[in-house]
């Protein structure tokens, strides 16, 4: 872009996984990449919301777009394919913001969760990091190292009404972070995330009584107002970039504080 000054990303490669809408935290990171300098590569689940990345996608330098299913091996090693291909075989930066649970999981009680439901909330949303970064590994390698977020939420590591198997599976994604981060760290990787609060996206309309959830959340959060999208973007950007170099392993909480507090 003429006349615009360097960026914390100019010459980065960037992978986003998860952008469904423009209301999408993944998109808003995206964005505030793309702003930085990098070129960019999407992917998208489903044909239902493929037109609609598409047309994100078209707004900023980017580079490939193409469907994923991450529960799928071979898929992800497809994607992967394609993202050495359109970068020249390197990657600077992947972004993991993909997560899923059925909808009436997320309604009544924990306890009632039937094992495939369960298995797939995890699969879909923790997995799906591991084996994305393993896939990751040798583009980041190629370029001396690289930088993974991904998004993870309190009701991963407090009970939270209504979050159920989703918390579940935010634990085990907090501590994939912290394995990966030891394992890859070795190849300068480095692998954190954000735990951000009540977001207002496609996902988080599917979480009963998350409107209640809002209403305690600027109540009793230290700053007492919400975040949006957008907060979340600069904190990835952070992570992301060259600024936070020595930080691994660690989640960033972007919540107004409300996660110091205790009640």
């Amino acid at each position: 872009m003429p006349g615009r000054s360097p960026g914390r990303f100019d010459g980065k490669q960037a992978l986003v996984l998860g952008v469904a809408n423009r209301r999408s935290i993944a998109w808003a990171i995206a964005r505030r990449l793309a702003d930085e300098g990098a070129q960019l590569a999407f992917t998208y689940q489903g044909e239902r919301i493929e037109k609609g990345v598409r047309e994100l996608a078209e707004t900023v330098d980017t580079k490939l777009v193409t469907g994923c299913d991450v529960r799928s091996d071979e898929d992800v090693a497809r994607v992967f394919a394609e993202t050495a291909d359109a970068f020249g075989g390197g990657l600077d930066v992947l972004v993991h913001s993909v997560a899923y649970a059925a909808a009436e999981d997320l309604e009544g009680r924990f306890t009632d969760t039937p094992r495939d439901r369960f298995w797939l909330a995890v699969d879909v949303s923790a997995y799906s990091l591991v084996a994305c970064a393993r896939a990751a590994e040798p583009l980041m390698e190629s370029r001396g190292g690289g930088s993974i977020v991904t998004m993870t939420y309190l009701g991963g590591v407090r009970a939270v009404p209504h979050y159920n198997v989703m918390g579940v599976a935010k634990a085990t994604l907090d501590m994939s972070m912290r394995y990966l981060a030891w394992d890859l760290g070795q190849k300068s990787i480095r692998v954190n995330a954000i735990s951000a609060g009540p977001v207002r996206t496609l996902a988080a309309r599917s979480i009963a009584g998350f409107t209640t959830m809002e209403e305690m959340f600027e109540q009793r959060s230290p700053l007492h107002r919400h975040i949006d999208s957008d907060d979340v973007g600069g904190a990835a950007a952070y992570l992301l970039s060259d600024d936070a170099e020595n930080v691994t392993g660690t989640t960033l909480y972007v919540d107004s504080g409300y996660h110091a507090m205790g009640m």
